[in-house]
């Protein structure tokens, strides 16, 4: 059957859309950040285990950015049938993948496993990469289920809903491993606990599936199939037509990528690492493996926050980031999506200069550090569900958004963690190179948002020629 034979059906109600494109995120930033979660807490030493520590911790980030390299890969993927056959059926197919990688990562036996030594890393790497394929199709699918079905000047507003998933799937990852930590011993945990998170997602995938089942088409992708305009190599249409707003996207997406990286993987390296070598050498002969002369010289201080009251300070700055998630929509609506993603860019950029006051605090400074940086999350995130999107036309749009905030995923979130880190040794222990780092890179947004042009009038049924 072809697309022209597709029998239009019943719109979604509001709150079929809001509920399956807020669960759907959900369920798919739940699934990404168990992983992130685990890249610093205990894939180091349980698939690198021959190594040192700063190496372990490179690593594991390492293997955490290859899902970052997939997820261009899986735009264009599930962006080919999202404006192919349509919306839902490509939703379905990404959540299905993602969730099925994660239950696997739940499963794979560990380095240390003989005969495992070096299958298990392997094996790590290629479940991520299904990960950062799924990711890389979920994002825009979700963004265009709710704009596409939002009343007039609501946009905005209704855009919110799939970027409230993010904050929502980090807070259920990291309270699930936080009630791991304080009800298992570090033993437990790190034999089998960890696994717990993953092999869990099999049943918020369940659900996730049966509310997006339960969609009919968008409108404005019934319309394209009433007027025979869908298209039938996306990816190729969208570089021929709209190649400008890809780059736009791309470099628009930047600081929010590179924020939201730093805010969540780098903080919890540097907030959790010791914050002197005494306390270091300390902590390694109560585990019972003391440090060797290699982690002495290249120990670097951080905050020296416990595991546990470190995961309770972040899930603190993520409900920020929640809430003004849902603050940035009215705010897009009424002043427009570029006007308030520069004034918002502004602040991140002297954010990023703000860092060694805020950290050299103590406990306010650093609470301070994590709410101010995850409150310019949310107010940078929320609107991207309608701009990207709406920097496209519809019958190049999930191929569009997708490949902008997917490679943009690669100049910012992918290598986040791993430069940070670089650049937080390279300084000693010090935060300043890694808050200049963020305010370079929202110099480089603000130069994309002043050449871009406001979207907020733009009619979402609009085709490419």
């Amino acid at each position: 059957m072809s697309v022209n034979d597709v029998v239009i059906p019943k719109a979604n109600t509001r709150g079929r859309v809001i509920i399956a494109s807020l669960v759907g995120t959900s369920i798919e930033f739940y699934d990404f950040y168990v992983y992130a979660t685990a890249a610093v807490l205990v894939f180091p030493k349980l698939f690198f285990p021959n190594a040192d520590g700063v190496t372990q911790l490179l690593s594991s980030f390492a293997v955490f950015g290859v899902a970052f390299v997939a997820r261009p890969i899986g735009s264009i993927l599930f962006g080919h049938f999202g404006d192919r056959i349509g919306r839902k059926g490509t939703l379905i197919a990404s959540l299905l993948t993602m969730g099925i990688a994660t239950f696997l990562i739940g499963c794979l036996p560990t380095a240390q496993v003989a005969g495992w030594t070096f299958w298990a890393p392997a094996l790590l790497v290629v479940m991520r990469f299904a990960q950062g394929l799924a990711l890389g199709g979920e994002w825009s699918g979700a963004a265009l289920l709710a704009t596409e079905n939002a009343p007039k000047n609501k946009r905005a507003i209704y855009g919110t809903f799939p970027q409230l998933g993010a904050p929502i799937g980090f807070i259920l990852a990291n309270v699930l491993f936080l009630v791991l930590n304080l009800t298992l011993s570090a033993e437990a945990f790190s034999s089998w606990g960890w696994r717990i998170p993953f092999l869990a997602s099999a049943v918020m995938v369940i659900i996730g599936l049966y509310v997006r089942l339960k969609l009919v088409e968008t409108p404005a992708f019934q319309k394209i199939v009433e007027q025979g305009e869908v298209s039938k190599l996306p990816i190729g249409r969208v570089f021929r037509t709209s190649w400008w707003q890809l780059i736009l996207g791309t470099f628009i997406m930047l600081a929010t990528y590179v924020l939201f990286y730093l805010m969540t993987t780098f903080t919890l390296t540097f907030g959790t690492t010791a914050a002197s070598i005494d306390d270091a050498k300390a902590a390694a002969v109560k585990a019972g493996k003391p440090m060797t002369q290699a982690a002495i010289d290249a120990f670097v201080p951080g905050l020296g926050y416990t595991r546990n009251d470190f995961l309770l300070m972040l899930i603190v700055g993520v409900v920020f980031f929640g809430i003004f998630t849902l603050v940035a929509g009215p705010l897009a609506e009424k002043y427009g999506r570029r006007k308030s993603l520069i004034v918002i860019t502004a602040l991140i950029f002297v954010f990023g200069l703000c860092f060694v006051p805020l950290v050299a605090g103590g406990f306010v400074g650093a609470m301070a550090w994590l709410i101010i940086g995850f409150t310019l999350m949310g107010l940078t995130f929320g609107p991207m569900g309608a701009f990207l999107p709406e920097l496209f036309p519809t019958n190049v749009r999930y191929t569009g958004s997708a490949v902008s905030y997917n490679v943009s995923s690669i100049l910012g979130a992918a290598v986040a963690p791993f430069i940070a880190v670089a650049l937080w040794q390279a300084a000693h222990g010090s935060t300043w190179l890694v808050g200049i780092y963020l305010s370079a890179m929202a110099v480089l947004t603000l130069i994309a948002l002043f050449l871009s042009k406001e979207t907020k009038d733009k009619d979402l049924v609009e085709l490419s020629s």
